[in-house]
């Protein structure tokens, strides 16, 4: 894990996020991923940061961490559980389906989670139609 202090261009937020890599940094980059939760931009990029020295005070803090980031897994897994039993999966359509669902006439339909850019989101929201980006966690347990 790598952790790196990213600076929104737009608002000029500044915070802290990990990644698993830089490779994985560069690749959530290029694909416009890293968005500014203030603003919503795109425009966020690395800055400078000074190595983090590990000192013995510091381990037990970083068991806390460690115990908050299980805690927000395990949560963030619960309403991924909620979400496939009580929504259906759309892939790659999801803007299409949000549409079809948005403008139906009767809406006793089940709700849809699935694949959207931020512009595609950005065109729903556009047209009235409420989607949200939620955090997802692959689970990869062996």
């Amino acid at each position: 894990m790598i952790k790196y202090k990213l600076f929104c261009k737009n608002c000029d937020l500044s915070f802290d996020s990990w990644f698993s890599s830089s490779k994985e940094y560069e690749k959530l980059k290029n694909q416009k991923y890293l968005i500014c939760h203030v603003c919503d931009s795109s425009e966020v990029e690395k800055t400078l940061m000074s190595p983090s020295i590990l000192k013995t005070k510091n381990i037990v803090s970083l068991d806390l961490e460690n115990d908050k980031y299980k805690k927000i897994k395990k949560k963030i897994g619960e309403y991924q559980m909620f979400i496939k039993k009580n929504f259906k999966y759309v892939g790659e359509n999801f803007l299409h389906e949000a549409r079809i669902l948005h403008y139906k006439e009767k809406k006793k339909s089940k709700g849809i989670y699935g694949i959207a850019t931020k512009n595609e989101l950005r065109e729903l929201k556009e047209e009235g139609i409420d989607a949200k980006i939620i955090p997802w966690t692959e689970d990869k347990k062996n």
